[in-house]
């Protein structure tokens, strides 16, 4: 279980999270949902041992999390990647980092499931569509099998029809793997698609967290009711139940 206890974090002599609790089962999705400048990314920062806290902790069934025990897929699917290396270099990285051997049948499984063609391992960043390049850097997290992944907007350089189809497949791999994933996006639809909890940030403190569900249907914080009454007025809940 991932369990970040009363973190704050400061920067520039401000504090960006304040006193942040939260709980991520094994298997389970929880959403940070926020403006920009909520401190969203800062907090995944924080998870990855990236930033050191002035307070609290971050644990994995009561342990420190090692850089080696979460994945981070990235906002910007091509600037994930080194643009000299072969994508095959690049999303072997965490198995090479870890000493461990290659795998080619986890490999093919795993492009299966995504819908890539191992073909597309063999070639640049540029020569892949954004959809292509998202859909690798989830396979790059999931090779060395991490208890935890981490996605930041991890669908927002892309397309609507591809934004739903790549949440699909995510979700249908969390459910075959069992890991742990959080992700952060401002994307409310995505949330109610996917989550099975929640966590409202605003100016780095939670104002909100709960069950998706219950969240989606009688939010408690005025600041969640604004974000849940924008997302409706916008047809964004609802385009994403008909999805």
């Amino acid at each position: 279980m991932l369990k970040v206890d009363r973190l704050t974090v400061h920067r520039g002599g401000r504090a960006v999270l304040q006193d942040i609790s939260l709980t991520l089962q094994p298997g389970r999705t929880l959403a940070v949902l926020g403006e920009s400048g909520a401190g969203k990314s800062t907090l995944v920062a924080a998870v990855l041992g990236l930033l050191r806290p002035e307070r609290g902790s971050v644990t994995w069934n009561g342990a420190p999390i090692a850089r080696g025990g979460s994945a981070l897929v990235m906002q910007e699917p091509r600037a994930a990647f080194n643009p000299r290396l072969s994508l095959r270099r690049s999303v072997l990285e965490p198995l090479r980092a870890k000493g461990l051997p290659d795998d080619p049948k986890r490999i093919a499984r795993l492009c299966d499931g995504l819908e890539l063609d191992p073909a597309c391992l063999d070639r640049r960043p540029y020569q892949v569509s954004v959809g292509q390049a998202q859909r690798l850097g989830v396979l790059r997290a999931l090779l060395a099998a991490p208890p935890l992944i981490l996605f930041d907007e991890p669908l927002s350089a892309l397309d609507a029809m591809t934004q739903k189809h790549t949440a699909r497949l995510i979700s249908a791999l969390q459910r075959e793997e069992g890991f742990a994933a959080l992700i952060v996006t401002h994307d409310l639809g995505y949330a109610a698609a996917h989550a099975d909890t929640v966590a409202v940030l605003r100016a780095g403190v939670i104002e909100e967290a709960a069950e998706a569900t219950a969240f989606f249907g009688a939010p408690q914080s005025a600041y969640g009711q604004r974000l849940v009454g924008a997302a409706v007025s916008l047809g964004a809940l609802e385009r994403r139940a008909a999805a």
